[in-house]
């Protein structure tokens, strides 16, 4: 399995975004488009802190088993590992892994927007009942941080993980994990109860 390096850094706006971006000479290899994507967690996959995730990213589909070594409060930027791989169709992988008896615990919707600079990703991401996030993606921690430190974002307010790092961060009194246990996330519905109140921290 790979590790994955990356960094996110919430609460900004996206044109803000998009200027230190240029600013910096990131070139926008795909603009912000509507992204979807089905999670399954099997018992066994939970127990090892295992993912599978469809996702659908508009001009591919891919298929990706995701691993954490450590807790959402503990994530550090090399705590997850994972394997990707591009799939034909979203719905029919779906399909596979329903008629094989894994069904998805959670559908989910997103948006995202694509830079590089030199070889490294930046993500502007917008989720359900959050700001939006930036995640900066390379193959090293240096890398990361030198992209970072370009955009003129301070490393000390990074955040490790997946969305749901930012989820617990901003929904403080949240009864569950995040995302990941609800069962339909969508930009037309509200947050759900567990989430409780909301916290612009």
């Amino acid at each position: 399995m790979k590790v994955e390096i990356e960094a996110k850094f919430i609460d900004v706006t996206i044109d803000d975004v998009r200027q230190r971006l240029n600013k910096a000479g990131a070139v926008c290899e795909q603009p912000m488009r509507d992204m979807r994507r089905a999670l399954i967690e099997e018992e066994h996959h939970a127990a090892e802190n295992m993912f599978i995730r469809i996702r659908d990213e508009g001009d591919k589909v891919t298929m990706c088993l995701k691993k954490k070594t450590k807790s959402l409060k503990e994530s550090t930027i090399d705590s997850t590992y994972e394997i990707e791989t591009t799939v034909g169709d979203f719905d029919t992988t779906i399909e596979l892994f329903k008629v094989a008896g894994w069904h998805y615990m959670t559908y989910q919707e997103s948006r995202r927007e694509t830079w590089k600079l030199n070889d490294v990703e930046i993500v502007i991401d917008e989720w359900p009942w959050i700001n939006p996030y930036i995640e900066i993606e390379a193959e090293t921690e240096e890398q990361v941080r030198s992209v970072a430190e370009q955009l003129e974002f301070d490393w000390n307010e990074a955040m490790f993980g997946s969305v749901d790092v930012i989820y617990a961060r901003k929904y403080p009194d949240m009864t569950i994990r995040g995302v990941i246990d609800v069962s339909e996330v969508r930009f037309v519905d509200e947050p759900p109860q567990e989430f409780g109140t909301y916290q612009d921290v």
